[in-house]
């Protein structure tokens, strides 16, 4: 009887991804009391092996609600959960293509939050698992279009090469729907990047340059985006905090205290620039295709 209807509960759920998220949850609720009075709630020798694909599928159907819902602490409950099914070996419970998905938005989350250590200790649980299975470790996982996608995200955003990140996730290479909910969230961090880069490389930018620069749609959001940081506006350009106190007359603030550190500051303005290069290249890029 529970078996049957957790069946039913599955085949509602796929065949409606759009459902409400507060409608989900409670169907959702239902199939979580019917694994608990299955002993199915969390994998166990007395569990029924025909409840295992049951219990998992739950989980990752919550998972991908919760996604859908922007909901990040029901999704990370719901990882949670996956955990110890995820583990059992595949003589116990075949994998489905929705684990690797499942996982992939895992590290996106992790990654969008700035949870970088974790992020890597995840990577290095996938690694062991790909290289038990099959002996190909890192290679399987990069190639794999789900988990393959946040891993080059990271890559790209330690290198600061935001345009190839931005160019990602505006292209076909988003490997689904739920992928693109942290399209969001992953601009506002390449806008702020990219933003601290310029007050690094450059005591100011041409007001339409900083336009392409952020992947701003007008000018208007660029004037709004630079009074959230604190920057100057005048005669078409854009003045950094430095830079936007010489020009008021007043002389910019220079510390030669630390003397020392004068290779490691050429370095990162070195760095910066390049962002801003790369950036601004990829906008051009674009202007060009329009």
């Amino acid at each position: 009887m529970a078996e049957k209807s957790l069946q039913q509960i599955l085949a509602k759920l796929r065949a409606n991804p759009g459902l409400p998220y507060p409608e989900a949850s409670s169907i959702l609720s239902k199939a979580k009391m019917l694994l608990v009075t299955s002993k199915a709630a969390t994998p166990s020798p007395s569990t029924p092996p025909q409840f295992l694909p049951l219990a998992r599928d739950v989980y990752e159907q919550g998972a991908l609600f919760a996604i859908r819902a922007r909901s990040p602490d029901a999704f990370t409950r719901y990882v949670s959960q996956l955990a110890p099914y995820y583990e059992l070996p595949p003589s116990a419970l075949q994998p489905t293509a929705e684990r690797n998905k499942v996982t992939g938005l895992y590290l996106l989350l992790l990654l969008t939050q700035g949870r970088y250590a974790e992020f890597h200790s995840e990577l290095e649980t996938l690694s062991t698992r790909a290289k038990e299975s099959s002996g190909n470790g890192s290679v399987e996982i990069e190639g794999d279009r789900f988990l393959g996608y946040p891993i080059k995200l990271e890559r790209w955003l330690m290198e600061g090469s935001y345009d190839r990140v931005w160019k990602a996730m505006k292209s076909r290479e988003v490997p689904s729907e739920e992928y693109g909910v942290f399209s969001e969230i992953l601009t506002s961090q390449i806008r702020s990047e990219i933003a601290s880069s310029s007050e690094r490389a450059y005591p100011s930018l041409p007001l339409s340059s900083t336009k392409s620069l952020l992947f701003l749609d007008s000018e208007g959001a660029v004037v709004d985006f630079a009074r959230q940081r604190g920057w100057a506006i005048r005669d078409g350009h854009i003045y950094f905090p430095t830079s936007a106190q010489t020009v008021d007359g007043e002389d910019a603030i220079v510390d030669l205290e630390d003397d020392d550190d004068g290779g490691e500051e050429e370095g990162e303005q070195e760095f910066s620039r390049m962002v801003i290069e790369n950036a601004l290249g990829y906008a051009r890029e674009l202007e060009t295709i329009v």
